[in-house]
């Protein structure tokens, strides 16, 4: 479904961000991005939708080579992803209604875009993503109204209406306390799974990586390290990725995290 093949991102700088990354994600995979701090988690998703120019290689979803496409073809393009921001980037004088529906603004025109006159049917829609993440009794609210879950629950709700194929997300629950964080982990999966509905999700939280996903890619300076199942991911895994640190008990920490949602 989506294929990365040789993907590379130079910065005038010099800087190497992605060296030669090649990886294939099936329609439905829901994969963790993991790695530490500038080992090109953001380059990588970015460069998928082009909001990041890559250097070279190629990218292809669903057969059509996202790395060739003229302006027209992106945007075009771009419908098709849906991307999920840490910082949610939500329009806060807009309410969490109109903000779901700003994920249709690829497919209405200017004018209706304008002055916001969406059809009834991306309406309806936004109604049922809304009653969906739990937050249909928010409709009318403002967006600086919100936490920061519900904030994240209406940046999800915006990036589903636009019926994307792939779903990138940047940090979901970095600015979020650990239990709501598990709530939005939780949430994105479930819907990707309703869906059939592959993601990438750029995340520091191993624990919540191990917990919810199917897959873990981890990088470390631009290149890939690892790529497996997250049973997989032990402390010797870990520590080529991050550097020495007691792994073991981060991983004892997720067993035992998850014989705790057993019993509940």
């Amino acid at each position: 479904m989506l294929q990365i093949e040789k993907l590379t991102k130079r910065y005038p700088t010099g800087d190497l961000a992605l060296n030669a990354v090649d990886l294939e994600i099936p329609k439905g995979q829901v994969i963790a991005l993991i790695g530490p701090s500038g080992a090109g988690k953001s380059t990588l998703i970015r460069c998928l939708n082009r909001l990041v120019e890559p250097t070279s290689g190629k990218v292809t979803l669903k057969g059509q080579d996202i790395t060739a496409l003229g302006a027209r073809g992106l945007r075009a393009a771009r419908r098709k992803m849906g991307m999920i921001f840490q910082e949610y980037a939500l329009v806060e004088r807009l309410t969490v209604m109109e903000n779901v529906l700003s994920g249709r603004l690829g497919y209405v025109g200017f004018w209706r875009s304008l002055f916001r006159k969406y059809p009834q049917s991306d309406v309806d829609e936004a109604f049922r993503l809304l009653d969906r993440v739990g937050l249909l009794a928010m409709a009318d609210k403002r967006a600086d109204e919100l936490s920061g879950g519900q904030r994240q629950r209406v940046g999800i709700a915006r990036a589903l209406i636009q019926n994307p194929d792939l779903l990138l997300v940047d940090e979901p629950t970095a600015s979020l306390d650990p239990k709501t964080s598990r709530q939005i982990m939780r949430l994105i999966c479930e819907l990707c799974e309703e869906r059939e509905l592959a993601a990438i999700i750029n995340i520091h939280d191993v624990a919540l990586a191990k917990m919810f996903v199917q897959r873990v890619i981890g990088l470390k300076l631009g290149e890939l390290q690892f790529d497996g199942k997250p049973d997989e991911l032990t402390a010797d895994v870990l520590t080529t990725i991050y550097g020495e640190e007691d792994w073991e008990a981060t991983i004892e920490k997720v067993d035992d995290e998850d014989l705790d949602e057993a019993v509940v």
